[in-house]
Formats: C-alpha cells, structure tokens, sequence
C-alpha cells in the first residue's frame, strides 16, 4: 500500500504530565493498565520502598533480544535480555516468550479478525549486581481471557551458576511459614476467593506457579505480586503482599539472602561466571558536515529501521551506511536505547536521525493520554541523554495514530510508502528486491535493524540505487528539501 507521508500532520497539544495509570485500593494493588501504560506490574504503585534502578547499559555483553510486527491485525512486539553468563535463564524466557508468541499467532491474530488483537511481552530489570540477576517479563495478550495482563520474575544464581525459580529465593524449611504468612496477608481482603486460596496453596505445585512474581524493596522487603483473576474476583484487579525485611529474612535461602543483600546495596558490578563477555565494536564514523541534499533537484529516498538498537546489527548497519555516505532514519525503542546508548550516540555522531518509537512498543491508540505521554517522554528522555539533543520524529507502533496520540505529544508522526515486510520476511535477497523494485523518489522506506537478514540486505540496497541516482537522506531533511 501507498500512502505518501512526507509531510507532517498537525499537532494539537503539549505533552501531558506524566501519571501513573494504576489505581490501588482496600483489597490490594489493582492493575489493569494495558502493556503500554506507566509500569504495569502492581509493584510500581507499592507503599514499599522501591527498589534501586538497574543500569542496563553497565551490563556487560548485554543483548536485547527482540522481535515485532507491523501488520495491525496482528500486532505483536517482544523483547527479553540475554545476558552473558546466564544462559540457562535466557533459555527458560525464550521458551516462554517463543511458546506465548506462537500461541498467540496461530490463535490469537487469527480468532480475533480485527485490528483489536495486540500481543506484548516487556523486559524490567529487578538486580543486576554481584552474582545476582532478577528480571521481570510483563505480558499483555489482547486475546487472552480478562485483562490478558501477567507479569513474572527470573532469577539467576551466578555462584551456583543456575537458573533459580521464584520461590527459591525462600529456603525449603521455610516454605509452609512463608506461605501461610501471604495467604495470611491475603485473607480477609476484598474480592479474595477463600476457597480458591486454599486450595491453591493446599498444592505445592499449584502455590509454585501462583507464586511467580517476587521482588525486593529497597528496605530488604519481600513483595509478592498476584496477577488479576489469580486469588481474587478479575474485578478486583491484582493483589500485592509485602513481607517486611525483618519478617522475611529468617526464611530466606542462600541465594534469597544475596539476592536481597545486592538489591539493597547494589555492588555496581555484574559478575556471573560468564567465560567469555562479547564487546561488541561501536562504529566510529562521523558526519562530515550537514547534508546539502537538494531533494527537489535530484531523486530521494528516506530508508527508515524500527525498534532498535540491536547488538550486532545495529553496528553492521552503520558501516554498511557509512560506505555509501548514507543518511537514514532510526525509531529507536526506549527499552534497547536504555541498553545501547552507545550506539544511539554512533547513529547521531554518524550524521543519522534518531528518532522516538516508544518505550516498549504498544499501539499507542489502545492507551490514554498520560500513558501515551509516559511511552514517548521516557524514549525522548532516554536519546536525549545518548544523543544530548530531543528527538522531533516519533513512528507510532503499527503505524497507529489518532487524535488521543497527536494530543500527547508535540513529536511528528512518521508512517511509510513502502513497507518491506522483513519483519515476515527474512529473506535478504526478497527484502533487498522490495526496496529496489518498488521504492520511487521522495519515498519513505521501513525496515527493522533488529533483524540480521533485513541489515544484510541494506547493501545491494544502496549499491542499486546509488547507481540509478537516488540519493539517502534523513526524513527530517527530505521534508524541509522538498
């Protein structure tokens, strides 16, 4: 489909304050915010003491594993780390995220028929210290039943080298105390299934499962997160129980205690065995001067790359553009640029745009202004201290945009005129041939620097056409040429 986007659409307000999007109440932490809202796991509107910020980018050999869609009928992004040293963790998320995701396309997109069916798995790192590593993974799956929201904790053991379960953070002897101390806490609130409790916690297996989220404070506390529907009436939304450090601590295992001990006072370094830490090179090309392009003389084409940066791929790219003195455009996701600000850096040093694609990719239609705001305020703020300059460009997920989103933001909306499909597609040589044989001038072209195959066909790209006499530019600079 063509549809030319060049021009900017007009913006009606500022940005909105940013607010949170979750309410809480007598019976708990009610969470029913979609993926895209201000944190959406319950802990994020505690009274507890927040635990300390991690620094994904202090993260040694750090890679974000990522992968998304553009097709609005079934429109899906998903991102988990993977983390040198933790491999056996890495694995059980992947299984997870791969398994939901397969699901969730051969039933989901295809169930729904509409442009309502949305799937989102995002990455928060709990501890990233010592011999410590504690992630969550936060679900939201428009198909799924209720609010399709979930989210759940990883933890690994750098000492022992093993991935450990949620509830191993609580040492065996200790379990009944531990459990009868939550379902303590949990009785008596409003919409909370009696029944339901007891029998869920009767169970080992079945109180292993319903306890997959567990985090620490940054006063040593244990918080237990429920999801909705979990131990309670959907309605009542989800449930959080906080375990103070001075109740938890006796019942804590080995690793509980590290685990605790790193969340409160963070050692500042990573360690976990890895043998080898992979450090990837960041380009170091640099723009000589402005573009003097004059697309009104001579023929242009915007090439654009969603949802990165990406290690290795992001780098290959760069070199790939710097070979042919091309400038391009990139919507950076808020999550990666957390990670790689490094290679946000290598893109604006290397005389590229680097624009907003939101912080963890959901359809920004299905969100309410301050969520909106939230998304795109924390991915600016995240490239301005990459890049130390704002971005003015934003490309909504899925291209979705309405007045609620243009509302939200003083950014310009971005779409496309050729869609290469590489996100479906990847195949080098098919996505190398879209480009070439359908792109015209003044085009708008969008990609994926997150996938090895659609950055390896980027050179047949620019040989092709540099030899028919187009030219790359930025969107930024297309718009003000012609």
């Amino acid at each position: 489909m063509r549809t030319h986007t060049v021009f900017p659409s007009l913006l009606l307000l500022g940005a909105l304050s940013l607010t949170a999007a979750c309410s809480s109440g007598p019976s708990g932490t009610a969470d029913t915010t979609p993926s895209g809202a201000k944190p959406t796991s319950a802990s994020a509107t505690s009274t507890a003491s927040p635990a300390h910020s991690v620094d994904p980018s202090k993260i040694k050999g750090l890679r974000i594993v990522s992968d998304s869609s553009e097709q609005k009928s079934c429109a899906f992004a998903t991102s988990y780390p993977d983390v040198p040293g933790a491999e056996a963790m890495t694995a059980v998320m992947k299984k997870y995220v791969e398994q939901r995701l397969a699901t969730f396309r051969s039933d989901g997109c295809s169930a729904a028929g509409t442009e309502d069916s949305e799937f989102n798995i995002s990455h928060h790192f709990l501890v990233a210290s010592g011999d410590v590593l504690g992630v969550r993974l936060t679900t939201h799956d428009s198909s799924a039943a209720g609010s399709g929201l979930s989210s759940a904790t990883y933890w690994y053991d750098g000492k022992a080298g093993a991935y450990r379960t949620v509830l191993e953070l609580v040492a065996d002897g200790s379990r009944d105390a531990f459990l009868t101390a939550v379902k303590g806490r949990l009785q008596g609130r409003e919409g909370v299934d009696a029944a339901a409790l007891d029998s869920a916690f009767a169970d080992p297996a079945s109180a292993s499962a319903l306890l997959d989220d567990m985090e620490f404070t940054a006063a040593g506390g244990l918080r237990v997160t429920f999801d909705r529907g979990d131990v309670g009436v959907p309605a009542a939304g989800a449930y959080t129980v906080t375990l103070s450090a001075k109740t938890v601590t006796p019942w804590l295992s080995a690793f509980g205690e590290r685990a605790q001990r790193q969340t409160v006072t963070p050692s500042g370094s990573l360690d976990l065995g890895a043998t080898h830490t992979p450090t990837p090179a960041v380009p170091t090309h640099t723009a000589s001067g402005d573009d003097d392009t004059d697309c009104k003389k001579v023929k242009c084409i915007a090439l654009t790359f969603d949802d990165g940066p990406a290690v290795p791929e992001t780098g290959t790219l760069l070199t790939y553009l710097a070979q042919y003195k091309a400038r391009a455009t990139f919507f950076t996701v808020g999550q990666n640029v957390a990670a790689h600000p490094d290679l946000v850096r290598a893109e604006a040093r290397a005389g590229h745009e680097v624009g907003n694609h939101s912080w963890n990719h959901p359809d920004l239609t299905k969100l309410t202004a301050e969520q909106v705001a939230y998304q795109l305020n924390r991915t600016s703020a995240a490239i301005k201290a990459a890049t130390g300059k704002e971005p003015t460009l934003f490309r909504p997920p899925y291209g979705a945009v309405n007045s609620t989103v243009r509302s939200a933001t003083t950014l310009s909306p971005v779409l496309w005129d050729v869609d290469t499909e590489d996100w479906k597609y990847r195949d080098a040589t098919k996505v190398a041939r879209t480009v070439i044989d359908t792109t015209q001038r003044n085009d708008v072209v969008l990609m994926h620097d997150i996938h090895p195959t659609s950055v390896a066909a980027v050179p047949e790209i620019l040989r092709t056409l540099t030899a028919r006499g187009y030219h790359f530019v930025t969107v930024s600079h297309l718009r003000a040429t012609l």
